[in-house]
Order: structure tokens, then sequence, then C-alpha cells
């Protein structure tokens, strides 16, 4: 077939495109697993790094990620004495900004929360506990819920960071309340689906995952001092383990791989492999390992290939990079490389680690249990203001990296499409 192609291929060809394309539409990405379906990107960056394609500034004093659906980005941030709430297109371009309540201005001040967004809807958590519902498209409020008002939640040292998870019907939070765990609201009209009763944790700083294991589904989190799973269809608590880190510092979302479950813990609390035993409409979790290494504060760890890559804090003593072996929590090595000065995230995408430290540093790693091998690194153009603590988000070939007001954007496909 010679000459042009005819228009019902192209046709084809653009929506079958369009079809695999895959939005981030919440923290860690639609499985919340932090792993995008990306392909064609770079292997190896420019000297210097990607091309930055476009910057946003004025969105406020945050460490919230971006959110990305329908064409649509979206973020959090302080500006004055407001959370705020911004929409933007493809290109940078403001489309809005709404308010969600005060803004967290107390120790390390700045937004947390990344907004989620199903359905058409936009969810926010500011560092208050205040919930809002928002039309994604035009930012109007839809409903909202005070949750320590509501149900008696509990503030934490550094603020509320969770990001709502959304399953189903029901928008998920924890306040933490002495009697209310957990809650499930209605999406659509904020009333109460269920609560779940705990014993007494008040919230941790992580976001809450799903996990559906032998017919059951559960909601996975980390509270103040345990990590719990809590039946998804009706809040009834059925498990629970006692994760007690200094400070009641638990911030890092739980991990799941085939049927068991991995937690990190700061203050040389360390990485522990559980197992899940799941017993009709019952689960109860046994530990498979425990380690002090790889103790993880918030920013991120990667399952790849059977290892597990973080960045560890060393008991606050000796930040580095750890890979440990997934089966056993063997340590494979350590590293001193793109740690930072406290914290460094990740994010994964065809087989490559996207590493960024809270000074700024960006690296390309490649899962290799027997080094740490960084391919490429660059830096972040200077003028953000505090530590880089948002997560990296790969997206429609694009790196996006969150630094206070500034939002950069980085080309990182192989080849233009």
């Amino acid at each position: 077939m010679g000459g042009k192609m005819p228009c019902a291929i192209v046709v084809c060809l653009i929506a079958f495109n369009l079809a695999v394309a895959e939005d981030w539409p919440q923290f860690h990405g639609p499985r919340r697993d932090n792993r995008s379906v990306e392909t064609g990107l770079l292997k190896r960056w420019p000297e210097g790094g990607p091309k930055l394609v476009w910057k946003a500034q004025g969105l406020g004093q945050g460490f919230s990620t971006v959110a990305i659906a329908d064409g649509v980005i979206y973020t959090a941030g302080n500006i004055d004495k407001d959370t705020v709430i911004t929409a933007m297109d493809m290109s940078g371009k403001e489309i809005w900004k709404r308010k969600n309540g005060p803004a967290y201005t107390r120790s390390h001040p700045g937004t947390r929360s990344t907004p989620t967004v199903v359905g058409g809807k936009l969810y926010n958590l500011n560092g208050d506990m205040d919930l809002i519902c928002m039309d994604a498209r035009t930012g109007s409020t839809i409903w909202a819920v005070d949750l320590i008002e509501k149900f008696g939640g509990r503030m934490i040292s550094w603020g509320i960071s969770e990001s709502p998870l959304v399953d189903g019907n029901n928008v998920i939070c924890c306040p933490g309340g002495k009697v209310v765990s957990m809650v499930a609201l209605d999406k659509d009209t904020g009333d109460t689906r269920w609560t779940c009763k705990g014993e007494g944790d008040k919230p941790g700083y992580a976001s809450a995952m799903l996990v559906d294991y032998k017919g059951l589904r559960q909601i996975v989190t980390l509270m103040s001092g345990a990590a719990i799973g809590v039946a998804a269809e009706t809040g009834k608590l059925l498990w629970r383990y006692p994760q007690k880190v200094r400070f009641d510092a638990n911030c890092d979302m739980p991990i799941y791989h085939d049927g068991h479950v991995f937690l990190f813990g700061t203050w040389g609390r360390g990485a522990t492999k559980l197992k899940l035993n799941v017993e009709g409409d019952d689960c109860s979790v046994e530990e498979v390992w425990r380690t002090n290494e790889l103790d993880n504060e918030h920013g991120g760890v990667m399952i790849v290939d059977g290892y597990l890559y973080g960045q560890a804090d060393g008991d606050h003593r000796r930040r580095h990079w750890a890979c440990l072996e997934m089966k056993t929590g063997k340590t494979m090595w350590t590293a001193r490389e793109l740690y930072g000065d406290r914290s460094a995230s990740l994010t994964f995408a065809e087989g490559m680690l996207y590493v960024l430290s809270d000074i700024g540093e960006v690296g390309l790693v490649r899962p290799n249990p027997k080094r740490m091998e960084i391919v490429s690194r660059f830096e972040l153009p200077k003028g953000g203001k505090g530590e880089v603590y948002a997560h990296p988000v790969v997206c429609g070939g694009r790196l996006y990296i969150r630094h206070g007001e500034f939002l950069y954007v980085y080309d990182v496909r192989a080849e233009k499409r």
C-alpha cells in the first residue's frame, strides 16, 4: 500500500494511541503503585538533563505533587492564608484556582495532600483535615466535610498529609479519632457510608491503598502507631500490626505484592514484610521478616524484579540508598549518592527509576541488585523554596517535578510523537 495512509486508518491509530495513554489521576498513579505504563522513553538523558518544556509558578508553597486527568494538571499550595488548588492545561496555562480552607503554616509550611480526580470530580484534604469535593472542570464546590468536627479527627505534629482514596462510590480518609479510625464517604454527596472503629491510633502521614487478595478487598494504611487492614465494603477492622516509630512518624505508603504487604519506617524502624492470611471475610497478618535497613521516611520504595529500592535514613544519622532482596530482606547494597540532605523520592517507568533528592538532584537509575547504577543526572533550576519533597511523576512522555511554587515539566520521550 503506497502513497498516503487512508483516513480511516489514521483515525484508528489516533484512537488507539489515546486508548493506551494513561492518566495519573491521584497520588502514585491510577493503581497507587507508583508505576507508569509509559513506553518509548529516554534510556539516557542529554548532558544537563532532558529538555525543559515549560515551567509554571505561582502555585503556592507546598509538597503536593501533580494529578493529571482528562488533559488537565492539578496540584495544591499555600497562597497567602489559604490552601489553594490550581488546575492547568497541558501547556501550563492556568484554568482555575479555588480555595480549600486555611493554609497549613506550622512546622514545614505548605500543602501535603495531592488532589484525587475521579469521574469528573476532584477530592482534596488540606493540612487541617478539611475534605472537599469539587467539579474538576470548573473548580466549583460540590460538598465539603470537616473531618475533625464530624468524626473527632485528631491533628498530628506535621499536618495531615493523606491523599484521599476513591474506591467505587466511597472516598476513604483516616480521621484517626479516639473512636473513628477510618471513614468512607459517598463520593457524590459526602454522606457517611461506613466508619471503622479503631484502637485509638491517631492518623499517620501515609495515604491508603486498596488490596484485592483471595476475594477479600481491604484498605491498607499506616496510622500513627500501626498498620491496619479494613474491609473495603463494611469498614470492619480486619487486622492491626504494631508499627511504632519515633514521633509517630509513619509517613510512607505501604506496598502490596503477591499476598504480602511491605512497611517502611524511619528512625531505624526499617523494612518489614507481612503475609496476608485471608479466610473468607477475615484476614490476619504474620511477620515474614524485618530489618533495620531501608528505614525510608516518605520518599517511597519500589519493587523491581524481586528487589526493593529506596532511600534509607540510617536512623537519621547516615542517609543512603539501599537495595534489599524482597524474598528474604537481605541487604544487597547501600550507596551514598542522590540521597539529599534528609530525603529522596522516586517513581518507576519503562524499567527505570526516576530519583529526586530533597536538594533538587534528579537521577535516572537502572535497577540493579549488584550496585547503584546511575545512568544520568541533572539539577533542578534554582528558585524554589524549601525542600523538594513532592514525588516525581512520569506521564504522557513528560517528567513532572514540583518544588515550592514551581512546577517543572521535562520531555523524556526517546523520539517525538
